[in-house]
């Protein structure tokens, strides 16, 4: 064959390749090449503590030639970066300093990656053992914009009829306002979601902390910090450990204040006090505290009241057809 043919005919063919399906196919040749590589992506954890299961959620990436490093999000708290996670045939472990744990101890994971997914133990800053299992995450893409359905009004104003409590309730309704009026159980709707628009009008103390956790996974923060504060995904409008706001809007306390938040897939809009501040954002995966890891699945909504009193009103959500 004539050498400028082939060289012709090489750069049309490269040409006509699809620049994503290059990019995807150069990733999937890195990946499996290192060390480790099918431990590389996103898990969802279950852990088993004294006969309860619990959702935990792990990230690993290649940084560099060959070093593996990564997130983790444990039953509790927020993400919290893993600075090298080690792996030798088909075995992994890694350790993170405390973070809300009063022990001075790392916690630990070792686990072992097969065709059914990893699993393992995890040791705990305060010296307990559990075993843990783990999938791979859903991507959740949508590959069409949703088609939005009719509003509902989670709450009536009346009762906590379409609502229920997480253990010893506390939550009344007084005035048409659903009312946490100290730190207690979490409350959770009855019914599940997958895509949708919700709104909602919050009011809190001074010195209060609550979120609203969209599908029970991913929570938004409601916290009375200082206007001067600089955003941050622990502050009032992040999602939790994962997506910073582009400014601080919180309002004072006593102030009702709103929260329009979309949901399609993993990707996020927060507008606050009417304000956007979080922008179509992908959330990683689910934040401490979620009810469960079952991320292709839908969620309720629900409040957090383990942290100070909060006040609701105005829940509406509209969900996607």
């Amino acid at each position: 064959m004539n050498r400028k043919c082939f060289i012709a005919g090489l750069i049309c063919s490269i040409g006509l390749m699809n620049p994503s399906s290059i990019t995807a196919q150069v990733a999937a040749i890195k990946t499996e090449s290192v060390k480790g590589g099918g431990l590389i992506g996103r898990w969802d954890i279950k852990v088993s503590e004294n006969g309860s299961e619990h959702p935990s959620w792990l990230e690993v990436e290649l940084s560099g030639f060959s070093t593996l490093v990564g997130r983790f999000v444990s039953t509790g708290g927020s993400a919290r970066p893993i600075s090298k996670v080690t792996y030798d045939n088909g075995k992994f472990s890694f350790s993170i300093p405390p973070q809300w744990e009063r022990e001075d101890r790392d916690m630990m994971l070792e686990g072992t990656v097969s065709d059914t997914g990893i699993h393992g133990t995890i040791h705990t800053s305060s010296g307990q053992s559990y075993p843990f299992t783990g999938a791979k995450a859903p991507d959740l893409k949508r590959t069409t914009a949703p088609v939005w359905g009719k509003a509902i009004k989670l709450f009536n104003g009346k009762d906590l009829k379409g609502w229920s409590v997480s253990g010893q309730n506390q939550w009344v309704v007084k005035d048409g306002i659903l009312t946490s009026p100290h730190s207690g159980s979490n409350l959770i709707s009855e019914q599940k979601f997958s895509d949708f628009k919700l709104h909602v009008e919050f009011r809190y103390q001074q010195g209060s902390n609550s979120g609203v956790y969209l599908r029970g996974r991913y929570e938004t923060q409601i916290i009375d910090n200082p206007k001067t504060d600089h955003p941050n995904s622990h502050l009032f409008g992040g999602i939790y450990g994962f997506l910073v706001p582009n400014e601080m809007v919180v309002g004072d306390p006593g102030q009702w204040q709103t929260f329009d938040i979309t949901l399609v897939g993993r990707i996020v809009t927060v507008v606050a006090n009417g304000k956007t501040i979080i922008c179509n954002q992908e959330i990683p995966g689910i934040t401490g505290g979620a009810l469960d890891g079952n991320e292709a699945e839908p969620g309720p909504i629900y409040f957090q009241g383990d942290h100070g009193p909060i006040e609701f009103r105005n829940i509406v959500i509209t969900p996607a057809k």
